[in-house]
Formats: C-alpha cells, sequence, structure tokens
C-alpha cells in the first residue's frame, strides 16, 4: 500500500446527500441555552431517537444576543416567505419581497449556514427551502431553585 497522497479526494457534494434523500423531522427548534444544558438535552434527544421517537432537529445559540443577531426582523420576513410558497430562485424571493438580491442573497447564505434554510440547485437558480414544518424558537431564563439545582432543558 502506498503512502503517497491521491488527487482523488471527496468533494463536498459528495458527503451532502440529495434534499429527498434526507429524512427531516418536521419540527426545528431554536433555542439559546447554555453549553451544558443545550449538551444534556442533546444527550437526551439521541436516547429518544434511538427508541424510535421523532425528535426536532436543535439548532442552539448559547446566548440570547447571538441568537437576536442572527434572526433580525428581516431574516425572520425571509424564513417564513420561504416556508409559505418556497420560491423558485434567491431573484424570485428578493423580487417577491422587494428587497435588493444580494442582500436576501447573504442574509439566506447565512440562516444556511445554522441549516435553518437549505438549497436545492437547479440548474444556475438555487432555490431556497425550509424542509420543517414549524420552526420553534425558545429562549429560557428564571430564578434558580431554592435547591440549588438548574432548569431543566425541555428536549
Amino acid at each position: 500500500m502506498s503512502n503517497k497522497p491521491t488527487d482523488t479526494e471527496p468533494t463536498h457534494d459528495e458527503f451532502t446527500p440529495d434534499s429527498e434523500d434526507v429524512d427531516y423531522p418536521s419540527t426545528l427548534r431554536i433555542t439559546a441555552l447554555p453549553s451544558e444544558q443545550a449538551q444534556a438535552a442533546a444527550i437526551e434527544r439521541a436516547e429518544r431517537w434511538e427508541n424510535g421517537e421523532e425528535v426536532p432537529h436543535v439548532v442552539n445559540f448559547e446566548d440570547r444576543a447571538r441568537l437576536r443577531q442572527l434572526l433580525t426582523d428581516r431574516r425572520m420576513e425571509l424564513l417564513e416567505a420561504v416556508m409559505e410558497q418556497p420560491p423558485d430562485s434567491i431573484r424570485a424571493l428578493a423580487d417577491r419581497l422587494d428587497r435588493d438580491v444580494h442582500d436576501v442573497h447573504d442574509d439566506l447564505h447565512l440562516l444556511a449556514e445554522h441549516e435553518i434554510i437549505h438549497f436545492e440547485e437547479d440548474g444556475r437558480a438555487k432555490k431556497p427551502y425550509v424542509p420543517y414544518e414549524t420552526v420553534r424558537m425558545e429562549v429560557e431564563f428564571g430564578l434558580s431553585r431554592e435547591n440549588g439545582s438548574e432548569s431543566t432543558a425541555s428536549a
């Protein structure tokens, strides 16, 4: 066996399944939980998934400021518009919302980095879509409990 490097490294597309090959859960939860709570909730969801339950996909932000920075009113409008009526292209969505196509492109790609928006390639056009029926945002805060235990995160 040779130790020489090869020029045939797999491409990103070879690791990324087609959208119709992915079985997305019906719900996306966007949360703002401290890392310890988010990790505990992720373990609980994994156990439930292994037992055959449908569990939501979760995107967590460790603080509310980062969540608010990403989910501005304009980006929430994009998310809602894509969910209500998936556009044929980014340009078509920008036209429908009367927004600059470059701003819409940048906002959609930022949401895609967090796996909130996804894209389907159709020739030269990229069709944004949301593979979830419901997107739920949760921010949890409150007073600490008297016995010193922390608030439990919902899964």
